[in-house]
């Protein structure tokens, strides 16, 4: 399995509006449309007057990757409703083969 690890910025008044956005919009959508998406974390926490979110993603493999991002998978994917929430991000998203999880993550 690959983690697919990324880290956005909001202004605190736009953080539970991406929150919801990510909940009720991106990962529903991944799931139905992108073949060996297997769900993720999103964290987030108030710091120097930002909300910053990291987001894990999980795929079976690069593969399952490319087919979500594209070739230049790790370039960020982000939605148009979510770049306008968004105050700043990062410019790459990071990938890690997952080689401990919880028991109930799906592999």
């Amino acid at each position: 399995m690959i983690a697919r690890v990324w880290h956005g910025w909001t202004k605190p008044e736009n953080g539970d509006e991406y929150e919801e956005f990510l909940r009720g919009n991106v990962f529903p959508a991944l799931t139905t449309i992108v073949p060996g998406f297997h769900g993720g974390y999103v964290t987030r926490r108030d710091v120097d007057g930002e909300v910053e979110f990291l987001v894990m993603t999980l795929f079976d493999s690069l593969e399952a990757v490319r087919a979500f991002a594209g070739d230049e998978y790790e370039v960020p994917v982000i939605e148009p409703e979510a770049a306008r929430l968004l105050s700043r991000t990062e410019d790459r998203a990071a990938h890690y083969e997952v080689v401990i999880a919880p028991p109930d993550a799906t592999a």
